[in-house]
């Protein structure tokens, strides 16, 4: 009986072992390839931006990351850029596949701060992220809905004046994809714009570039914004 125990013991115990070598490989290979992610992301910010001083911050293990980015140059749009960052848990093995059911993909959050408040607050907005938790429009009510197609996605913009909605149709005429972008938001109550994007390694300076090139058409001739 012993050694009937020992026979169907050892099989497990092997497969115990290789169990807890692939979730500890899988940790590794997780936490290296969101460093990569990370870093590449980062990078994409810097070379958008351009900022004059700039911090990154870890917020959360393998999976959370902040960026705060200082523009001092006179003339510029913004004086700050933040950026957070929410990963899957690749190192998680375990994890990863509920992760990828509940939260989907990899977000990255920008905020811009401005030297002045934009003319009106706007939105553009991908419908499938718009039922996202968190992305509700807080005024969405008295804002007027335009229902369009960006690339090959459906986009809900959010207007006040024919003006701004002439802003984002150029927008989106000249930049026919909008590839990871999903959401910006212009507040004026905030001076601030948000945009949400997929933070794909090798994408985000190729989406967000030209978004951040366009922001200064949105405001009024004569207020000295730009790229330096």
């Amino acid at each position: 009986m012993f050694q009937h125990e020992q026979i169907i013991m050892q099989p497990v115990f092997l497969l115990f072992v290789a169990f807890s070598f692939s979730l500890a490989a899988g940790y590794l290979w997780g936490k290296r390839q969101n460093k990569k992610i990370v870093l590449a992301v980062f990078k994409d910010l810097m070379d958008v931006i351009r900022p004059d001083d700039q911090t990154f911050t870890n917020i959360g293990g393998a999976i959370g990351y902040h960026a705060k980015l200082l523009v001092k140059k006179k003339g510029a749009l913004l004086s700050q850029a933040d950026a957070t960052i929410t990963l899957l848990p690749r190192h998680s093995l375990l994890y990863l596949p509920i992760s990828k059911i509940i939260r989907k993909y990899d977000r990255l959050f920008i905020t811009l701060y401005l030297k002045r408040p934009p003319p009106e607050e706007s939105h553009l907005i991908e419908e499938k992220y718009s039922g996202f938790r968190g992305s509700k429009i807080g005024n969405a009510q008295r804002l007027n809905r335009e229902e369009v197609k960006w690339g090959k996605f459906d986009f809900h913009i959010y207007y006040e004046s024919m003006a701004m909605r002439g802003n984002f149709a150029r927008l989106m005429e000249k930049n026919p994809d909008p590839g990871t972008i999903r959401h910006i938001a212009i507040v004026p109550d905030q001076k601030r714009i948000f945009i949400f994007m997929i933070p794909q390694k090798g994408n985000v300076a190729r989406y967000l570039d030209p978004v951040y090139r366009w922001l200064p058409s949105i405001f009024p001739k004569g207020f000295e914004a730009g790229r330096q």
